[in-house]
């Protein structure tokens, strides 16, 4: 029996998690804890069950995107950081694949959805910032185009990092935010610019 409550345990046993569903291998109890140094009481102690399981799996993706997005230091430019949170996004679906493959995963409940909706909240204020400064019409509404950025680049992670097109293919982003931005009312060489230096982390 687990007595005291390890966090590398609990996360040990959602990235195990999600490398079998990756493999798709069946995640079972047993199967879950084969070849680790813990028992299927873990499961019980960490999670409630493997219920309690899918939904900690789904969060911890939402979880990681949202420090990812929060740790971002903003410029004077907000299309550029507009666009850094798009290489934000698309970078923690290529450095966690296991866990994004989950994320959407709409069969099991998350067990913080509001703080899951945080993610796509980082990119509404961001529109904001653009429309604020300027940039973008002041009658663009900022869900409508955060959700339109996120859908590019969940496109782009989805067939790129558990899907069939090769890395290089994320250079598909530059032109379609670009289009994406003026579209906005951002003026199209200067948003080129913004775009491309925001892009130049992922490049």
């Amino acid at each position: 029996m687990v007595r005291n409550k390890n966090p590398q345990t609990r996360s040990m046993l959602i990235e195990r998690a999600a490398q079998m569903l990756r493999a798709r291998e069946p995640v079972t109890l047993r199967s879950l804890v084969s070849g680790t140094s813990v028992s299927t009481m873990a499961v019980y102690t960490y999670f409630d069950g493997m219920d309690g399981l899918w939904k900690a799996l789904r969060q911890e993706g939402f979880t990681r995107l949202a420090a990812r997005l929060s740790a971002l230091e903003m410029s004077d430019d907000p299309v550029r950081d507009q666009t850094m949170m798009g290489v934000a996004y698309l970078s923690n679906a290529l450095q966690n694949p296991n866990l994004y493959r989950v994320m959407f995963d709409t069969s099991a409940d998350l067990e913080d959805a509001a703080a899951a909706e945080a993610s796509l909240h980082h990119l509404v204020i961001g529109v904001e910032r653009c429309s604020s400064a300027g940039r973008f019409r002041p009658d663009v509404d900022p869900s409508a185009l955060a959700t339109q950025q996120w859908m590019i680049g969940h496109g782009l992670a989805s067939l790129v990092a558990g899907g069939p097109l090769p890395e290089s293919a994320l250079a598909h982003a530059v032109p379609m935010l670009t289009a994406l931005f003026v579209s906005a009312g951002d003026e199209p060489s200067r948003c080129a610019r913004s775009v491309e230096s925001g892009w130049a982390p992922l490049g």
